[in-house]
């Protein structure tokens, strides 16, 4: 395709920041106004100009962005052998540090451990330094390192940055967790930046074959940059500034984990030169949404001013609908989608419910379940966490990393092989004294007579196996699909599930996961020209923190409601939807009442990404009373309610009351 052609259904904002390429761009894109297509429009007029495809890189937030923005590169340019490297930060830095990582002390072949493993990890260390699980969870303990290491903080100076005595016992744990993870060549998925900083920060050489590979860099999702990710942006585009970053400072939403709004407000100060680009025509939304939307983030003192327009005049108002209880509003709601799917011509997938917290769709659920209406709840368990999942996931990252103990803890017993819950744990003290493998301290502990031969036979004997299955994933006279297949033959798995399982319908649900995983690594490896097992076991690391993974996209396409939280709702749209709980407390949440002018800004573009979620109708509701602790309690409307409307529409309000 020509400039002219590839530029043709753009508008003029549109084309302005796609045919800006060179030095740093600031696209600020409102919700709905077409950042995609810029994006990719931007990458195939720079290879259109001559530049080469790989020396253009794109990164983005979840794998779905990465992979619309692949599809939508592929109609532009065609099915090229070289094309732009789209992809997540963490995939990025997962490449860079199977390259490089072997300076920071761990072998190339390292295991992205998985939060089941964490925990375990976590638990372990809180018992070596006796702290009790009262006093420090696990999980605790890993939301406080989650959040150092965001941050950029290592082990050595993380007492400083204790705010209480949890904290305090935290930094003394940090060393230890980050010392047993790199004794089992493990990262975790904080690790990822992390590690790639450290290697940009102490090893120049590394950076510079980096910096090497790309000419000009994109960033997509600009406003939910962390600390660590903005450096490591820096760090890439030092030696020519070939940045654009496109995102909206209104839809920064995701402070708790670690975004920073300030990086898009302060893109200019970094980068002085910056042009900057508003996108602000919206090609979702009607103009009664986007009116209540422009009111509503017009609050917010920190932004950079933008206002958006409509392409969509509106054929109803945007509805604001008050009732005496949470049970009422999830029955008035039920009642007028079984309306409009009877009587309107309206297909249950039009329909969305967002909410603030993961408790409130309960009363929803009962309601449409019992209206008979198709329901999918979105952002609840991701397959990976299902127990034969993990199982089988363990079983081959043990096979392809040898040393990664977290995975061989969880299956040296499943299925039962008569190895006791003592001889693990004598095997384990020893390992540890010794600094031994597992396998090299059961044989020791045999020798020394600290383990009976017969228990120390059984360790040794699945040992064997794992060599028998390591053997048989590394030949290349079958696919990796096939492997796993005789892998759970092998471990007679199915009846596993079958011995653990009383219900058939239970039984039956198990085993369609475990046939998914291995249809899954069939996709992998028709997609992928050279399929690993380490590869496939990385991409499922990483898919795995979308806020939809594989299961997730195909509840999205179903013909069903969406009950989804606001957060998980960002980047999506629906013809219908209800902003449900719009209350004190609720939207915004209690946390941000009681915090500071910036929690409450945050939480008020939360507002507005719900709002802007909305393609024809959007109605916004609150319970008078709602039940906390088994009674009723009075609530008050959310001040955002009072700030999307008008001042007319404040006025009758008041007089209606």
């Amino acid at each position: 395709m020509t400039p002219r052609e590839l530029t043709a259904s753009l508008n003029p904002s549109q084309r302005d920041a796609a045919t800006t390429v060179e030095g740093p761009l600031l696209v600020l894109a409102g919700a709905g106004t077409g950042k995609t297509r810029v994006i990719t429009t931007r990458m195939a007029l720079l290879i259109n100009r001559g530049t080469a495809a790989d020396r253009i890189l794109s990164v983005t937030f979840t794998n779905k962005a990465a992979k619309e923005m692949a599809e939508r590169i592929r109609e532009l340019i065609g099915r090229r052998k070289v094309k732009p490297l789209i992809s997540t930060f963490h995939s990025l830095c997962v490449k860079i540090l199977r390259d490089e990582i072997e300076v920071l002390g761990y072998r190339k072949n390292f295991t992205i451990i998985d939060r089941g493993d964490q925990e375990s990890l976590a638990r372990e260390v809180l018992r070596s330094i006796r702290v009790q699980e009262s006093t420090l969870k696990p999980g605790d303990l890993l939301a406080i390192l989650s959040r150092w290491k965001t941050n950029g903080v290592q082990p050595e100076s993380a007492g400083d940055h204790a705010l209480d005595d949890r904290e305090f016992l935290a930094s003394m744990a940090y060393r230890k967790y980050c010392d047993r993870l790199r004794a089992r060549n493990s990262v975790d998925f904080d690790d990822l930046l992390l590690l790639t900083d450290q290697l940009f920060a102490k090893h120049p050489d590394a950076l510079k074959r980096q910096q090497d590979k790309f000419d000009y860099v994109q960033i997509d999702e600009y406003q939910d940059t962390n600390q660590l990710q903005f450096r490591l942006i820096q760090a890439l585009v030092r030696s020519h500034n070939n940045l654009c970053v496109v995102g909206d400072d209104d839809q920064s939403i995701y402070a708790w984990r670690g975004a920073e709004v300030k990086h898009i407000l302060s893109f200019q100060s970094h980068f002085p030169t910056a042009k900057i680009v508003r996108l602000e025509d919206n090609y979702r939304c009607t103009d009664e949404i986007l009116n209540v939307a422009n009111r509503l983030v017009s609050f917010n003192r920190e932004r950079h001013h933008k206002v958006l327009r409509s392409t969509k005049k509106a054929v109803e108002p945007v509805r604001y609908e008050k009732f005496s209880d949470e049970v009422t509003e999830a029955e008035r709601i039920g009642l007028e989608i079984s309306y409009m799917i009877a009587k309107k011509n309206r297909q249950p997938s039009d329909f969305a419910i967002l909410f603030r917290t993961n408790e409130q769709p309960r009363a929803f659920e009962s309601e449409l379940r019992r209206r008979q209406i198709p329901y999918v709840i979105l952002g609840s368990q991701s397959f990976f966490d299902r127990k034969e999942i993990r199982d089988l996931m363990a079983y081959m990252r043990i096979i392809s990393q040898p040393r990664d103990e977290s995975a061989l803890l969880r299956i040296i017993n499943t299925p039962a092989r008569s190895i006791g819950t003592t001889t693990i744990e004598k095997i384990m003290k020893r390992s540890i004294i010794e600094g031994s493998p597992f396998f090299e301290a059961t044989r020791n502990a045999i020798a020394s007579g600290e383990l009976s031969e017969r228990a120390g036979q059984s360790v040794l004997r699945f040992e064997e196996q794992l060599k028998t299955w390591r053997a048989m994933f590394a030949t290349t006279n079958q696919s990796l699909g096939q492997s796993l297949r005789k892998l759970i033959e092998s471990l007679k798995y199915k009846s596993e599930v079958e011995r653990s399982y009383k219900e058939p319908a239970q039984v039956q649900t198990r085993l369609e996961s475990i046939e998914q995983l291995a249809d899954s690594v069939d996709d992998y490896t028709r997609r992928v020209a050279n399929p690993r097992l380490q590869s496939f076991l990385d991409e499922i690391a990483l898919n795995d923190r979308d806020e939809f993974g594989t299961d997730k996209k195909k509840e999205l396409d179903q013909n069903a409601v969406k009950l989804l939280t606001i957060h998980s709702a960002k980047g999506l749209e629906f013809p219908r939807v209800y902003l449900v709980g719009m209350e004190e407390g609720l939207l915004p949440h209690k946390r941000s009442v009681e915090g500071t002018r910036q929690d409450i800004e945050e939480e008020r573009r939360l507002a507005y990404v719900g709002v802007t979620r909305a393609q024809e109708s959007l109605t916004l509701t609150f319970a008078e009373t709602r039940r906390k602790w088994g009674k009723p309690r009075k609530t008050v409307p959310s001040r955002f309610l009072f700030e999307m409307r008008s001042d007319k529409q404040n006025e009758e309000a008041v007089e209606a009351e």
